[in-house]
């Protein structure tokens, strides 16, 4: 078995869900045929527990043969033993089954989350991708994981099945024609079951998407007033989940009790007609014996062909949702014939704006209205379609992953993820102590570090909720000269902070950006008056160019701007 999870989980075939399981199956056949052969083993292994038993009565006890007893003894014991270890395997391949789908599909929509970017949460809601990233991923790796155990369960009735007939055409008769009806009263309870657990999933959905926003917009909530009134609508959808649970609960009881009644029917059944059969000697006491072992163990067969079909059909529904999720396409994609960028630097210019952002310096943008700053901050770096061009060729024609790797933008929507600081400022864990120094110190981040008890092994919290959100934005700051791109776009990178901290930020970015190209998307003067060089945004066009003091002397539009930050600020 290959170590999880898969270094590549390759390219889903998200045509339809019964395409998609399968393409999950054939990633894994190997263990997943052997799990099924094991299963096979096993099941058909316990089937024939009872035959040997009966064996063993009418050849040893009923007949008096030590001999006889002896041998069909150790045909039980053995049959045992072989149980034992291939019931053993086969666990350890059917959980690797179970696991192998689950990370595979958790890898598929993980990476696909990310392709999407920031249209995901435009196109699919947030306890929709949360249920596909919990629930889902279980049911999917459930389905996989029965088909072992199904397979086996199959084989043991059939075989089961063969020896009835052989021995009593009735008790066979009895097998055959009950398994079918078992298997009919399941289906007519899985249809509405699975109705109300897909309804049950959705407003399950919906409330983690219901949850989410309140948490992400609890201040706006409080500071409007409107925290009562969320609350009681978030509480009215809860106790509508709990209804759904509930009705889910009693279809689940009934086919639970189903699963118990209909084989304790077929057990009475066999018994009654298999001791009518001894008594008129049709049947050896051995044989009886058998029989009745064989209802015993049907029980467990049957339920798991029941449990086949939940399982498979709660996995078919989630591969719907996991492959509607993987349907959905980026806004924007790689063209057809990639064109090579060649290395070293180049002029980046919005062409729609007429911003030009030279190479090897800090220049600062500053816009009349911010919306403008962020738009173009977005074309430079390709998050929507544009004209934009970098060293003359146009960015959509460039590989994403090119341009991703040449061109970093950070803004304020990034987040903190949880983990250790240091993991959070080198994802890549690419730099050295020196250079994590450097940024922080660039960032006027080091007191942020110093007042953490275990430094930068120290852990962050979720979304960084911990610190406060100027400091969230300088360690942001961090993790973006970290990284060390040849391109830089930063959106407001100093507007959470006080003057004096923005002042040393202003101060040491320039240096710590020496020789790479640098784009401060900022109306603040202190910044503003360290760049190399400012281009003044109005009405979504570059209306004027040069130094920060030049500008404020020049152009009156620019001055004013800059004037209303200082008195913000």
């Amino acid at each position: 078995m290959h170590p999880l999870p898969a270094p590549d989980p390759g390219r889903a075939d998200n045509r339809s869900a019964t395409r998609f399981l399968l393409w999950l199956a054939a990633r894994i056949w190997p263990t997943l045929v052997w799990g099924m052969v094991l299963a096979v083993i096993s099941f058909v292994g316990q089937a024939l527990m009872p035959a040997a038993l009966g064996r063993a009565i009418d050849a040893g006890l009923i007949a008096r043969d030590a001999d006889a007893l002896l041998r069909w003894g150790l045909v039980l014991f053995s049959l045992g033993i072989v149980q034992a270890i291939v019931g053993i395997v086969r666990h350890r391949f059917a959980t690797y089954n179970y696991l192998a789908g689950a990370y595979r599909t958790v890898q598929l929509t993980v990476d696909h989350a990310n392709r999407l970017g920031a249209a995901l949460p435009r196109r699919l809601a947030t306890g929709e991708v949360v249920s596909i990233g919990t629930a889902d991923i279980n049911h999917i790796g459930g389905a996989l994981d029965i088909v072992s155990r199904g397979t086996g369960s199959i084989f043991a009735v059939l075989t089961i099945t063969a020896i009835l007939l052989a021995t009593s055409v009735p008790l066979g008769l009895v097998v055959v024609l009950g398994v079918p009806l078992l298997m009919a009263v399941v289906a007519l309870l899985i249809r509405p079951l699975h109705r109300r657990q897909e309804a049950y999933r959705d407003q399950q959905a919906t409330l983690t998407t219901r949850a989410s926003d309140i948490v992400a917009g609890l201040r706006v909530l409080r500071g409007v007033g409107g925290e009562s009134v969320f609350s009681a609508r978030y509480r009215a959808e809860s106790q509508a989940l709990r209804h759904g649970g509930v009705r889910v609960a009693r279809v689940e009881a009934l086919l639970e009790a189903t699963q118990i009644l209909m084989p304790g029917i077929f057990l009475v059944l066999v018994t009654w007609l298999g001791a009518r059969f001894a008594l008129r000697g049709e049947i050896s006491v051995g044989q009886l014996v058998s029989f009745y072992g064989y209802t015993v163990f049907l029980i467990g067969p049957l339920r798991m062909l029941t449990e086949v079909i939940d399982r498979i059909t709660r996995g078919h529904v989630s591969a719907r949702r996991v492959v509607s999720m993987l349907d959905l396409r980026p806004e924007i994609s790689d063209p057809e014939h990639p064109v090579e960028l060649p290395d070293g630097p180049g002029e980046l210019v919005d062409v729609e704006s007429g911003v030009t952002v030279r190479p090897g310096r800090l220049t600062a943008l500053a816009a009349a209205v911010p919306e403008d700053a962020v738009a173009i901050a977005d074309r430079l770096g390709r998050y929507v379609d544009s004209e934009a061009t970098l060293r003359g060729l146009p960015l959509r024609k460039l590989a994403l992953a090119t341009i991703r790797r040449r061109i970093l933008v950070a803004d304020n929507d990034a987040r903190l993820f949880s983990g250790p600081l240091r993991v959070e400022l080198d994802p890549h864990d690419r730099a050295d102590d020196a250079t994590i120094a450097a940024a922080l110190d660039a960032a006027s981040a080091t007191d942020i570090v110093a007042a953490l008890p275990a430094g930068l092994a120290g852990r962050v919290a979720e979304r960084g909720r911990e610190f406060s959100g100027g400091q969230q934005q300088r360690l942001r700051l961090v993790r973006a000269l970290v990284a060390d791109p040849e391109i830089l776009v930063l959106v407001e990178p100093t507007s959470a902070v006080d003057a004096h901290t923005e002042a040393r930020i202003a101060a040491r970015l320039g240096p710590a950006r020496r020789g790479r190209t640098t784009l401060v998307c900022t109306t603040s003067p202190l910044v503003l008056d360290r760049a190399d060089h400012v281009v003044f945004v109005s009405d979504g066009k570059a209306v004027a160019e040069g130094g920060h003091r030049e500008l404020l002397d020049s152009e009156p539009r620019y001055a004013a701007v800059v004037t209303r930050a200082e008195e913000e600020d």
